[in-house]
């Protein structure tokens, strides 16, 4: 890799651990070890010094204007002004020729079987490389929109996770529900990483409950990954674990029959876009059609179905159909 390449990845690497709210003030010493395990997975020095960093930290002020100080008292380093951050900085020519390289790489495998589960962002990159090559041309704004999702804690988290989940390796955090005001100390033996409407989650077994249990990366502070080594659970397969669920709910217990009449404006989106997998389309009328799938009733699923609005229509089981009118009905408690 060149090395003025090189010093550009390690400049966004230095940046993210600077900003990183969860490990602030991170020293010398932290920020090679995060470069050299992002660029060459290891960090023990062997690529990245510290003279390396000095520079980089030194070039990153003068090229960049980087509000870049050292804190005596927390004895590490951080931003002067809060909201600085080397995402804003445009690509220059060589990055756009970077990525315009590996936009056509990925297209020419994003049918490979490695790739199917990155499609989605590929085709992203894809869209924006044939509406315009110049990344930093303002002007497409004007005419093109492009999904922005919102900014979500917990990514740096993932390369962390990861290496446990290869390793065997138990983690230990501190977690807050979204329904609670404290956090628990939770030990758990990574299994799986998941994401789901732009958040990610980790599943694994708690040590305390001895069962699977799924957490928000978001909620998850002073992640550490421990010493203590385990032994995976051989029961528990990640495609049957969440293969009757819509989205990212899961547990023991048989899937239901869900049967459900739409409209045809969104009978034509659902044939399009299924819901699940399981999908069927049962009967066909003239002004509507009627499905089934074979899920798990989860929120997620109360949700989806609610957000159709009158478009659409549950036929059973029953207790759904109950659970669906009391949500409607908390709903009309509020106008």
């Amino acid at each position: 890799m060149p090395k003025v390449k090189n010093a550009q990845l390690r400049y966004r690497i230095i940046d993210k651990s600077i900003r990183n709210p969860h490990r602030p003030f991170p020293t010398k010493d932290k920020l090679r070890r995060a470069c050299e395990e992002e660029l060459y997975g290891s960090s023990h020095g062997e690529h990245i010094s510290d003279s390396t960093i000095e520079k980089d930290l030194f070039a990153m002020r003068e090229e960049f204007d980087a509000p870049i100080a050292y804190s005596k008292r927390e004895k590490g380093y951080y931003y002067t002004d809060k909201n600085f951050t080397m995402d804003d900085i445009p690509l220059n020519e060589e990055d756009v020729e970077a990525i315009r390289f590996a936009a056509k790489i990925f297209h020419q495998f994003r049918n490979v079987d490695v790739f199917q589960q990155f499609g989605f962002a590929i085709d992203k990159i894809l869209d924006r490389v044939e509406i315009s090559d110049k990344f930093n041309d303002k002007a497409v704004n004007d005419y093109v929109h492009f999904e922005t999702r919102p900014e979500v804690g917990g990514s740096e988290h993932l390369n962390p996770i990861l290496k446990a989940i290869k390793k065997r390796k138990s983690v230990q955090f501190e977690y807050q529900k979204f329904n609670s005001t404290e956090s628990k100390i939770r030990r758990i033996d990574p299994y799986l990483l998941k994401e789901y409407r732009n958040r990610w989650y980790l599943i694994g077994k708690s040590i305390a409950k001895n069962k699977t249990i799924t957490f928000a990366l978001d909620r998850i502070k002073e992640l550490t990954v421990l010493s203590e080594s385990f032994i995976a659970d051989t029961s528990f397969n990640p495609e049957v674990f969440f293969k009757h669920s819509i989205g990212i709910t899961s547990f023991e217990g048989n899937p239901e029959t869900i049967r459900f009449q739409a409209n045809k404006f969104l009978s034509q989106y659902l044939l399009s876009q299924p819901i699940h997998p399981t999908q069927k389309l049962i009967k066909e009328k003239k002004k509507s059609m009627v499905f089934e799938v074979e899920v798990l009733i989860t929120p997620e699923l109360i949700m989806l179905l609610l957000s159709h609005g009158g478009n659409l229509k549950v036929l059973g089981p029953e207790s759904l159909k109950a659970q669906l009118k009391q949500e409607l009905e908390a709903s009309l408690q509020n106008y």
